[in-house]
């Protein structure tokens, strides 16, 4: 039998990937319309209910969209909860006192795009031992939003990391005539990451339309994180049936 720390479940022999919801789409949702209908308990109540394995929030210094009271809130309601946040030690109070099941650490929004991008180990604004150090001592497991480059993986295990996610925007903004030699290095990267034993994960850009086109080419990927793209579906069709779709499309 697998371990339960592994991101990938056996069902009937049959390798099943975890999906995370980030919810902070929702939250920028809330924040531009002014809303207070927009309860992130109720959204991670739905979404658990629908079938994501895992809902996740996202933090920067600022605190926007995404509040320290949101974060409370999701834990509170979710059996499983990430926190994607960056390297600064104003936030490590917030991670302490949510207890996240695991820490996501990120480029910040403003370097990174709306759900914070991978992290650059050469011009890194903050020093990510002494984060990672205060995460790990309580017992909170710590991934890495990096590149699907060989070296940014080398970086992450370098660092003491327990998992990546191998950031895949950047390749899905390409042309599709463009896109093969990235895929392939972002298999490489997932090949690597399996060897060193690192937790495998993917997100960034990722939607309906290209999830299984990615998974495709790295079927060792544990664990999938999709965000705008399923609260966009949402809107339309309901938190379960757009997860419901979503389960389809990445197992």
């Amino acid at each position: 039998m697998s371990s339960p720390k592994r991101c990938v479940a056996l069902w009937e022999g049959k390798a099943i990937r975890r999906l995370v919801l980030a919810l902070d789409a929702l939250m920028g949702l809330r924040d531009a319309t002014r809303s207070g209908d927009i309860g992130v308990a109720a959204a991670v109540t739905l979404a658990e209910l629908a079938g994501v394995d895992a809902v996740r929030l996202g933090i920067d210094d600022e605190l926007k969209p995404v509040s320290e009271s949101d974060v409370l809130n999701a834990r509170r309601a979710a059996r499983r909860f990430e926190l994607r946040m960056t390297a600064s030690p104003g936030l490590l109070k917030v991670a302490l006192e949510a207890r996240p099941d695991r820490v996501l650490l990120a480029a910040s929004a403003r370097d990174g795009g709306w759900e914070g991008g991978p992290l650059n180990f050469r011009a890194a604004a903050q020093p990510l031992a002494p984060m990672m150090h205060g995460l790990q001592e309580a017992g909170i497991p710590v991934s890495l939003r990096v590149h699907p480059k060989l070296d940014a993986v080398k970086a992450a295990h370098a660092e003491g990391a327990s998992g990546v996610e191998l950031y895949t925007a950047a390749i899905l903004d390409l042309p599709e005539t463009e896109r093969t030699a990235e895929f392939e290095s972002l298999a490489d990267a997932v090949r690597l990451a399996a060897k060193l034993r690192l937790r495998i994960a993917i997100g960034g850009g990722l939607g309906y339309g290209t999830v299984s086109e990615v998974l495709e080419g790295v079927p060792a990927t544990e664990c999938v994180t999709v965000g705008r793209a399923a609260i966009a579906r949402a809107l339309l069709v309901g938190m379960d049936r757009a997860i419901r779709d979503l389960r389809v499309a990445v197992q």
